[in-house]
């Protein structure tokens, strides 16, 4: 018999060697002839009662470890650590941090998936020794990997340590990936020239267009090499800050911003009204990710948004369906009141 296949119990329905393994383990949880907390037999007496490989009674193990049924222990060996098969996947959301947006994802991810996985939630805020800290000790440990990024590092090599069907990064493309893998992302130079192309229209009437550009954001340079390429296809005077310059305020200009907890929408609306300027009609204001504060102050803040809870759901429909996805996830203008 091929190592690869083994016919079950009824001797009809072809299986995976290796769940030969599972079915044994799992047999012995139910008959109560393991525990939790109880040591599995060594992988030598496995592989002698089987008659099975390493290999194969590795694979076996792994699976199990991923659905969260056995957990190894550094020199000691393997333990029972859950009585039943809950969910078909087990998933290591790893975010970078927990804000609104990173909220509609959750939440989209977790409506979609549904009852078909148990999910568990991580944060890295940007720490690389973290996210890889997380990754590595988690290999063994889930089905899937749904991760955020964004580092000053490149974080290529920890993502290629999980094999490619595992594997789905979100928000952003991280380029020198290994296999075929999901990814739904932002591209945000792209978004920025789209964006502000179906906004020509609005931006005529304003004589200069100002991008805040953070130092700190983690894709300042995609906006800003979108946001040139757009302002000289379109010959536009413009000019990039990197926070809200006070001495530069001037009628006629429009704001793009991004970033920084909304602080520079903040100023510029503080400015529009030490000066008795309007916005929508003096000053330009276009800002990125919509909120429900933005739909409503100062009769509607005009934004560039990404809907993150498609993110979400397409990562969900990504393991529910077996199938990776390479997905860009536009962003779309909403107009309102500030411009």
């Amino acid at each position: 018999m091929a190592d690869s296949t083994i016919n079950n119990l009824g001797g009809t329905q072809q299986r995976l060697k290796y769940m030969q393994l599972v079915d044994y383990i799992m047999a012995q949880i139910e008959q109560n002839e393991l525990a939790i907390n109880d040591r599995l037999p060594s992988l030598n007496q496995l592989t002698a009662e089987l008659r099975i490989s390493k290999e194969t009674a590795l694979k076996g193990l792994q699976y199990l470890s991923e659905k969260g049924i056995i957990e190894s222990e550094y020199r000691k060996g393997y333990y029972v650590k859950r009585l039943k098969l809950h969910q078909p996947h087990r998933v290591c959301l790893i975010l970078d941090k927990m804000n609104i947006l990173r909220d509609r994802v959750y939440q989209a991810f977790l409506e979609t998936i549904h009852d078909q996985a148990e999910v568990d939630v991580f944060f890295h805020h940007h720490n690389f020794k973290v996210f890889e800290k997380l990754v590595e000790e988690n290999l063994n440990s889930y089905t899937h990997f749904v991760i955020v990024t964004f580092f000053r590092e490149n974080p290529a090599h920890i993502l290629n340590k999980i094999p490619p069907h595992k594997r789905i990064v979100i928000d952003r493309n991280e380029l020198g990936l290994d296999g075929t893998y999901s990814c739904i992302y932002q591209d945000h130079q792209s978004d920025i020239v789209d964006s502000l192309t179906t906004l020509l229209p609005q931006l005529e009437k304003y004589k200069r267009l100002i991008l805040v550009a953070p130092l700190e954001a983690f894709h300042a340079k995609d906006l800003i090499d979108g946001f040139e390429a757009f302002a000289k296809a379109h010959k536009k005077n413009h000019i990039i800050f990197h926070s809200v310059d006070k001495s530069s305020f001037k009628k006629g200009d429009a704001y793009i911003t991004f970033s920084r907890y909304d602080q520079d929408d903040v100023d510029i609306i503080k400015l529009c009204r030490e000066k008795n300027w309007k916005l929508g009609k003096d000053i330009g204001l276009i800002s990125y990710n919509d909120t429900a504060v933005k739909e409503v102050l100062e009769e509607g803040i005009t934004v560039i948004s990404t809907d993150f809870r498609k993110m979400g759901e397409e990562a969900a429909n990504a393991i529910l369906n077996e199938k990776p996805v390479m997905l860009r996830d536009p962003a779309k203008v909403i107009i309102r009141k500030s411009l």
